[in-house]
């Protein structure tokens, strides 16, 4: 069992924090977090053929199995598109960093988030890099600076804390993360730190990333657009004095549960700040032939386009979800799908055995004028079952990105 904190803070042995620095015209836009001693880390990355410096560098770190020190964040800039100069400007970053606090600079990953295709200005970060390390610090408040510091265009804050008991040692997860646009199954423009003071063994760290990153971040959807930046980071210090936690060790799955959580909780945050958002949707498909199957469908209902308008406008259609169904690529018998929509104001069938029946628009227009909305999507075929989370797409968001780089 874990307890999720209601204040989130830090696990033991980090220091944190954020600051302007001049990426953004008044708001922060530089975060680092450091840990006292080397960490084992692990990542995940964009499937993007087109990987951001930042990308590109922290992926051979952590296929090196490389320890880390520290991670650094800028905001404003993605650093991305920018050829080789923006990889070296990538690695005389993690050099500046590692100069600072006496480490290799392969112990240093680096994140960017913002605007493509735009040269970092190397000098603002440098002048940001003195700045930010003599004021790192493991307060509370350095977190929430730290969160600030990260996000572009959401509106809310996305952090958790929780803890649990692995080898009679109290163990702390917290995690942070940004992303409300171009958030596409296979992750999304989001950025995602998971740090941890429990002792585990680093492929383990990697190989329970890579799986929890299927029914999380792979498992969400905003509007459609796979960025260039997409990454998310695990790292453990150890500073808890476990013994150290193993995939064959009795203390896994323990850690593994409270891991899950917090990460299946970061992914919902981001489409619930979903750009324009006005309504969070669960897709559950329920009797599918094989988990795969399961999960095609409801990826491909909570990214159609025409669904999500539907939702928008709280339109019962649910023609435009079969035919996400049909066009899916997934193994589904379509005289056995029933589909219904369920909110806090009732639920109500509309497709039963793959027949459109009879119901109340005026009631299912009430079901889905609600802020949370569940599609049940039931196949008859076996027994597996898929999540996946998703938001509608509004006029917001057209004007949101319509002046991005203004």
């Amino acid at each position: 069992m874990y307890k999720i904190l209601k204040n989130p803070t830090l696990p033991k042995g980090y220091k944190i924090n954020g600051i302007a620095c001049g990426f953004k015209k008044v708001k922060k836009d530089l975060a680092i977090l450091v840990s006292d001693t080397l960490c084992n880390s692990a990542g995940t990355y964009t499937t993007n053929k087109v990987k951001a410096a930042p990308v590109i560098w922290d992926k051979k770190q952590t296929d090196n199995k490389e320890k880390t020190k520290a991670i650094i964040i800028n905001s404003g800039n993605a650093n991305a598109c920018t050829s080789f100069q923006g990889e070296k400007d990538n690695e005389e970053i993690a050099k500046e960093v590692s100069n600072n606090l006496n480490c290799n600079k392969e112990n240093v990953l680096v994140c960017s988030t913002g605007v493509i295709g735009v040269p970092l200005k190397m000098d603002v970060y440098k002048k940001g890099i003195k700045t930010i390390i003599p004021s790192i610090n493991s307060s509370d408040n350095n977190l929430l600076n730290f969160s600030k510091a990260i996000i572009t265009t959401d509106k809310s804050l996305k952090i958790i804390t929780i803890k649990t008991e692995i080898d009679n040692k109290e163990i702390t997860i917290t995690g942070v993360a940004k992303g409300s646009g171009m958030i596409h199954p296979n992750m999304a423009t989001m950025l995602s730190f998971i740090f941890t003071d429990a002792n585990i063994e680093n492929q383990a760290l990697q190989n329970l990333l890579g799986n929890t990153i299927e029914d999380t971040y792979n498992m969400i959807s905003v509007d459609g657009d796979t960025s260039t930046n997409d990454t998310v980071l695990a790292i453990a210090n150890g500073a808890a004095n476990n013994k150290e936690i193993n995939q064959d060790s009795e203390d896994f799955n323990k850690f593994k549960e409270a891991f899950v959580f917090v990460n299946t909780y970061l992914a919902k945050e981001i489409v619930k700040d979903g750009e324009g958002a006005s309504k969070f949707i669960e897709v559950i498909t329920n009797g599918a032939k094989t988990k795969k199957d399961a999960k095609i469908l409801a990826k491909s209902v909570i990214n159609s386009s025409l669904v999500k308008c539907a939702f928008f406008g709280s339109d019962a259609n649910w023609g435009r979800i079969l035919c996400a169904m049909g066009y899916s690529g997934a193994d589904f018998n379509v005289d056995k799908v029933s589909i219904s929509f369920e909110s806090s104001k009732g639920k109500i069938t509309v497709v039963e055995n793959g027949v459109p029946i009879k119901f109340s628009e005026e009631i299912a227009k009430k079901i889905l004028l609600e802020k949370m909305i569940k599609v049940h999507i039931n196949l008859e075929d076996a027994n597996e079952q898929a999540l996946a989370w998703g938001c509608d797409l509004s006029y917001k968001y057209i004007e949101i990105n319509g002046d991005y780089r203004s």
